[in-house]
């Protein structure tokens, strides 16, 4: 199989094999997801056909002119392993040759990790991986256990088992401290909070685990204060000899909801002491494929502290690209295929936009008065994650789908991070 070199919007050439398609994965129920759509642009734009697991047929990612076609595939990430595994074998049976799979959350990239006979048998192509370390890297508690073992500094974190644990827990915790879905699945059927959430005080604390039951799925971490911090970004993609293809740092401007949330504005920055940092845990931990790293800066200390370990695609991914025209769904694309990846620097300075959540990042980060030092004063170039001049539908599709829905889950996820900083 083979192809020609298909160039990048920059005209950087890219030897992609245009016989071997892309299936973007996802389970559950977000179909504004920006980080899909940008991985079928990133690798259509190259003549890569695309296919795309949709919520239906009227999502941003199922709209896009780069898609080859839409699988309508309702999920709730809830549902059995087996029933996803033989869903995604029909996707197989009806794209009907390799095809390179590329999960945007961790419940797909886990379920491939753990069923790597049967997609691989099937003509999935994938980073082959230890089953069992997506699952560990995804969960809060098994990515704080590996920190630990490794030496990579992490926020002190509790991992309650009842109700008396948390009240034990609150009654000598230093607050604020942060509450996190501990494990991937269990936050799609059994969601403990909305998402990563700031508790000011102990009767804040008491009054949200009164909805946790009696087995909390979550993690209580040390909050590190945003005045002393500092939020940076690495993404990657290694290869089987965990050696990296393709490495990024950035730092994280603004998110949502504020300094606890998706990245809604970032900058690429570069980094070596992180490049390092994240080379020596990752050859440590035996990790094949993409990575997504969230860690934060504590200046009181001058340490990098991991505080997640996504292992596949980030949301925010097309925010890095190296001078060779390679972001890590590309590099993954050619590794899988055969193909070299090419070497180059990454496009520091550059910037990435949210559009849709930047807007109330904005607003709340102005009247905290966060800054980020790291920051360039000026962007070299800004990509945003919805608008394209040579695929406008999915932003249209966005702003439509958007108003409502989107509007009330931005609202749930400040009502959360308020109710924890409720006082009694």
């Amino acid at each position: 199989m083979g192809g020609p070199v298909a160039r990048t919007n920059d005209s950087v050439p890219v030897a992609v094999d245009r016989e071997v398609p892309g299936l973007i994965v996802k389970f559950g129920d977000y179909p504004l997801h920006h980080g899909g759509v940008g991985a079928i642009r990133s690798l259509g734009r190259l003549g890569v056909p695309m296919y795309a697991i949709t919520e239906d047929r009227y999502t941003p990612a199922a709209l896009s002119r780069h898609l080859t076609g839409a699988f309508p595939w309702p999920t709730t990430g809830a549902e059995r392993p087996e029933r996803l595994v033989e869903g995604l074998l029909r996707v197989a049976r009806r794209i009907g040759r390799p095809t390179v799979l590329i999960p945007t959350d961790e419940e797909a990239a886990v379920l491939i990790a753990e069923h790597q006979e049967p997609l691989g048998d099937a003509g999935f192509l994938f980073p082959r991986v230890e089953p069992e370390l997506p699952r560990r890297l995804a969960s809060k508690q098994g990515l704080h256990e590996l920190c630990v073992e490794h030496g990579v500094a992490s926020p002190a974190a509790a991992f309650p088992e009842s109700l008396g644990d948390i009240e034990e827990f609150a009654a000598t915790a230093v607050f604020p401290v942060v509450a996190k879905n501990r494990e991937a699945f269990t936050r799609r059927s059994r969601p403990a909070v909305n998402g990563t959430t700031r508790i000011e005080t102990p009767e804040g604390l008491l009054g949200l685990a009164r909805d946790w039951g009696t087995r909390p799925g979550v993690i209580l971490q040390e909050y590190l204060p945003r005045e002393q911090a500092e939020d940076w970004i690495v993404h990657a993609y290694f290869d089987v000899d965990s050696t990296p293809l393709a490495m990024f740092t950035g730092v994280k401007v603004r998110s949502w909801p504020p300094h606890a949330g998706m990245t809604a504005n970032a900058y690429v920055v570069d980094n070596p002491e992180l490049v390092d940092l994240t080379a020596r845990f990752i050859k440590q931990i035996g990790f094949t494929g993409i990575i997504d790293l969230d860690l934060r800066f504590d200046r009181r200390d001058g340490q990098y502290k991991l505080l997640d370990f996504n292992p596949r695609m980030g949301a925010q991914f097309r925010l890095f690209e190296s001078e060779s025209g390679i972001d890590v769904v590309r590099a993954m694309h050619l590794h899988l295929t055969g193909r070299p990846v090419p070497e180059g620097e990454q496009r520091a300075g550059h910037r990435y936009v949210v559009e849709n959540i930047d807007l109330p990042a904005l607003l709340a980060y102005r009247r905290s008065g966060y800054t980020t030092p790291h920051a360039p004063a000026r962007a070299s170039g800004t990509e945003l994650a919805w608008l394209a001049a040579d695929d406008m539908k999915p932003f249209f599709t966005m702003l439509a789908r958007f108003v409502r829905p989107g509007a009330k889950h931005l609202y749930q996820l400040w009502r959360t991070n308020r109710r924890g900083s409720a006082t009694s």
